[in-house]
């Protein structure tokens, strides 16, 4: 159990590397370092389910607040696609239910085909 636990957090910690390394391409505030570390509370539920963590939700809310352009929201989007698609076992229907589970919107829609560059 502990050497199942230490290999999920050595596994966390390297997805989320990952997905700092990824910037993003377009002329937002927001940056996907910033992104990464509102959502990765989110990544457990994302992937087994369960009590979504109180961390995940506060970042989704904070997400919705600093993202007030429509450059913010195809970046945070661009963001959340290029880490999500390094991340085995990702449940996009669990992901889907985030924003509501979590008492807010999200103006699109996060699926394995999310086309970003449409996201307004």
């Amino acid at each position: 159990m502990a050497r199942f636990a230490v290999s999920s957090m050595a596994f966390t910690v390297a997805v989320l590397v990952c997905m700092l390394v990824v910037a993003s391409h377009v002329d937002a505030t927001i940056t996907c370092a910033e992104v990464t570390t509102l959502l990765t509370p989110c990544i457990s539920y994302a992937i087994f389910g369960g009590t979504v963590p109180p961390a995940c939700c506060e970042g989704i809310k904070a997400l919705n607040a600093a993202s007030n352009t429509t450059q913010d929201h195809r970046a945070a989007c661009s963001c959340i696609m290029d880490g999500l698609s390094k991340i085995p076992g990702i449940n996009y229907e669990l992901v889907g239910t985030l924003p509501e589970t979590c008492g807010t919107t999200c103006s699109y829609k996060i699926t394995p085909t999310t086309d970003c560059s449409k996201v307004d």
